[in-house]
């Protein structure tokens, strides 16, 4: 519970506390818990964003399930390469048109024979999340594609957002995706 003094309810940072945590609370309802996200932003090319998603990958102890666009870089591979090889529970879902591209055929295939599973779009539209969920704990999103392009070249940005109910919302997406057969298929090469 949350007690205030008359002098502090008279100062206009406690009453807009105290007016935002209330329509908060209205809003989502009284079993809804309102929590603050820690949310880092990265702007490529200056920040080298995907240098930092890579860091995270390299921090992952059970799982990492990635949805995205395209994914080109060796830096990306090499890192959730041994990240399957630490035991982590890597999977892919990326975007069957991509695979026109001889970069990301190449990257998959060099993933598919470290055993991480991958599956591709089979509906019209494209599979353009651009997005990872770590461990229940981290979800990332933004413009960028795990690319070299992505990294160092475009403009890009990538927000690493660490919070447990965002990241288990992601990951319950990412699963329901995964297990959409109508909509998704293994690819085998």
């Amino acid at each position: 519970m949350i007690r205030l003094s008359p002098l502090q309810l008279s100062m206009p940072c406690c009453r807009t506390f105290i007016i935002t945590w209330l329509l908060a609370a209205v809003l989502l309802g009284h079993s809804a818990e309102v929590t603050a996200a820690s949310v880092e932003v990265w702007y490529g090319p200056e920040d080298r964003p995907l240098e930092h998603l890579v860091r995270v990958y390299d921090r992952a102890g059970r799982y990492i399930f990635v949805a995205v666009y395209g994914l080109t870089s060796p830096l990306t591979v090499k890192s959730l390469i041994e990240a399957k090889r630490r035991g982590v529970d890597v999977r892919i879902l990326t975007d069957r048109e991509r695979l026109e591209d001889v970069k990301q055929r190449t990257a998959l295939s060099t993933l598919r024979e470290a055993g991480i599973p991958i599956k591709i779009n089979r509906h019209d539209g494209l599979m353009h999340l651009k997005q990872a969920v770590i461990d229940d704990e981290i979800n990332t999103n933004g413009s960028m594609n795990q690319t070299t392009s992505g990294n160092r070249y475009n403009d890009e940005r990538l927000d690493i957002i660490k919070d447990h109910a965002i990241a288990v919302k992601a990951r319950e997406k990412f699963l329901s995706l995964w297990k959409d057969h109508e909509r998704f298929q293994e690819w085998k090469r």
